[in-house]
C-alpha cells in the first residue's frame, strides 16, 4: 500500500499528536484533499499549532482521544512516534485493520532524493551530524533531517531537498516501528542496548523496530553495521543490502577499522582489493571520546559508501566540532572546565560520556525513571567520578550507585519538579563548590529529561545559563 497524500483525497485521515510533525504532516494531506482530523490529548492551551491548522479548515481535537476517534471508514492513522501503541486510536486503528505509520513513512513516499538513514541507542546525533558535515565538505548538499531536529516531512518539500544530494535522516526507533515501505539507500545501525522498554515493553521488540531500517533495502543499497555490537552485527544476514562493516576492536577483512602506528591507532579502510587504504590518525578526530573514534568510523564507511573520496572524508573527520548537548565544553571558570552532556538520555551514553575524560568529574545526574538500576555506572563512579550531585526521579538510585563505588561526596537535590530550572541551577552551584582546578563539572544525567524539562534541549540550555551565571 501507499501513504502518499494523493492516494488519500477524500478520505479520512487522522493525525495523531500535534507538534511540529503533526502540523507538518497534517497540511500536507490537507492540501491532497483528505478530511484530516488532529488530534492531541494535551489541553487546547497548550497546543498552539492548533488555530493555525483550524484556519486551513483542518478540524483538530485537543484535550482528550475521543472514544470514537477511529471509525470504519478511517483510511489511515499517523501517529506522534511518542505516542504508544497501547494509546486507545491506535489500539482501535490496529483493531479495525487500518494503517499505522509515523511521518517518515510519508515522507518517504514524498521524497524522490536518496536517503541515507541512521540508527542506534547511542551515537546517531553525532553521527548524523558527522557524516552531514562530510557531504556537505564533499559538495554533495546533504539535508539532514529527522529525529535529529526538522520533520522529515518538512524537510522533504522544502527548496533544499530540491538541490539536495542526499537526504541524511536521524532515525529513532519510535519512528521506525511506524514504516512500512520505507528505504534508504544506505543504512546505518551503530549498536543497541538497554533502554526505552517503557515505551516498547522488550528488548525483542525496541531490536525489531531498529531492524524496520533496513526491512526494504535491495541488493544495491548499501547496509553499514558495527562488528563490534552483536546486534548490528547479527543484521548482516537479515538484509540483501551489501554490507559493509565497521569495527573499533576487530581485524576485518573488507571495512573500515583501527591500524596501530607508532604514534597511535590510523583510521583505514581495507578496501575488497585487499589494500589498506590509511584515512586519519585518531588524535586529528575534531571530537574527544573513544565513543566518538566509534561514530568516526561509522561516518567513514557511510561517507565512502555515498561515494566521497578519502582524503575529503579525512578532512571532515578532522574539522568537526561536534554537535550541541553532547559532551559540549560550555566555558570554564577557575580552571574548572564545565561540559554539557544533556543528550545522554540513558546509562551506557553517560558511561560513554566519562570515558572521554581523564580528569576528575563532578557528575550532575538523574531524571525520569524507567525502571533502571544505574548500576551499569558502577565502575565508572568508581573511576572516574570524584563527587556526584543527584536530581530527578533517579535522584536516589543514582545516590545508591555512588555510595556503592565509596564516594564521600554525594549531594542530592530535591527542589520540587515545579522549579526544575531552579533544581539544576542549584545543582550546578553545588557541583562547582565541589569541584577544584583541574576538574571537570559533567552533566550528563543518564536518564530522559521529561520528569524536569520538556526536552533534553531544555535542560542542556537552563544548565548552561546557570554555568554563565555562577
Amino acid at each position: 500500500m501507499t501513504v502518499h497524500p494523493s492516494a488519500y483525497k477524500g478520505k479520512e485521515v487522522i493525525v495523531l499528536g500535534l507538534a511540529r510533525s503533526g502540523q507538518a504532516v497534517a497540511k500536507l494531506f490537507h492540501e491532497a484533499g483528505a478530511h484530516v482530523v488532529v488530534n492531541d490529548r494535551k489541553p487546547r492551551g497548550e497546543c498552539p499549532e492548533a488555530a493555525s491548522l483550524e484556519e486551513l479548515g483542518i478540524r483538530v481535537i485537543c484535550g482528550v482521544h475521543p472514544d470514537h476517534l477511529v471509525q470504519p471508514t478511517t483510511s489511515l492513522l499517523i501517529k506522534n512516534p511518542g505516542i504508544p501503541y497501547d494509546a486507545p486510536p491506535v489500539r482501535q486503528a490496529k483493531e479495525l485493520g487500518i494503517p499505522v505509520v509515523t511521518e517518515v513513512e510519508v515522507a518517504y513516499e514524498l521524497s524522490d532524493v536518496p536517503i541515507i538513514g541512521i540508527t542506534g541507542s547511542n551515537g546517531k546525533t553525532t553521527t548524523t551530524s558527522w557524516i552531514g558535515h562530510v557531504l556537505r565538505t564533499a559538495r554533495q548538499a546533504p539535508v539532514v533531517a529527522g529525529n535529529i531536529g526538522t520533520p522529515l516531512c518538512e524537510a522533504v518539500i522544502s527548496d533544499e531537498a530540491k538541490r539536495a544530494g542526499w537526504l541524511v535522516v536521524e532515525l529513532s526507533s519510535f519512528q521506525l516501528k511506524g514504516t512500512l515501505a520505507f528505504r534508504p539507500r544506505i543504512a546505518c545501525v551503530l549498536n543497541l542496548y538497554e533502554t526505552h522498554l517503557d515505551y516498547h515493553g522488550t528488548m525483542a521488540d525496541y531490536g525489531d523496530s531498529k531492524a524496520r531500517l533496513m526491512a526494504n533495502m535491495e541488493p544495491s543499497d548499501v547496509a553499514v553495521l558495527n562488528a563490534d555490537d552483536p546486534f548490528s552485527a547479527s543484521l548482516a544476514h537479515q538484509t540483501r543490502a551489501r554490507k559493509l562493516m565497521f569495527s573499533r576492536r576487530q581485524s576485518l577483512g573488507e571495512g573500515i577499522g583501527l591500524k596501530e602506528e607508532e604514534d597511535g591507532a590510523v583510521i583505514v579502510y581495507h578496501n575488497p582489493s585487499g589494500r589498506t587504504e590509511r584515512i586519519l590518525p585518531i588524535c586529528e578526530l575534531g571530537v574527544p571520546g573513544a565513543h566518538n573514534v566509534e561514530n568516526a568510523l561509522a561516518v567513514a564507511a557511510v561517507c565512502l559508501a555515498a561515494g566521497v573520496d578519502i582524503e575529503v572524508i579525512a578532512s571532515g573527520l578532522a574539522d568537526f566540532r561536534g554537535v550541541e548537548h553532547r559532551t559540549e565544553v560550555v566555558t570554564e571558570k577557575e580552571q574548572v572546565l564545565f561540559i554539557n552532556d544533556s543528550k545522554a538520555t540513558n546509562p551506557t551514553a553517560t558511561g560513554k560520556g566519562l570515558d572521554a575524560f581523564d580528569r576528575p568529574v563532578v557528575l550532575i545526574a538523574g531524571g525520569l525513571d524507567r525502571g533502571s538500576d544505574y548500576m551499569e555506572l558502577l565502575p565508572y563512579f568508581a573511576n572516574k567520578v570524584k563527587a556526584v550531585v543527584a536530581l530527578g526521579e533517579t535522584r536516589h538510585k543514582i545516590k545508591r550507585v555512588a555510595e556503592k563505588a565509596g564516594l564521600h561526596q554525594i549531594i542530592i537535590v530535591d527542589t520540587g519538579d515545579d522549579d526544575a530550572p531552579r533544581a539544576l541551577q542549584q545543582a550546578v552551584t553545588e557541583a562547582y563548590r565541589l569541584a577544584a582546578a583541574g576538574d571537570i563539572v559533567l552533566l550528563s544525567p543518564a536518564c530522559a529529561s521529561w520528569d524536569m524539562f520538556p526536552s533534553y534541549e531544555e535542560r542542556g540550555r537552563i544548565f548552561k545559563e546557570a554555568v554563565h551565571t555562577l
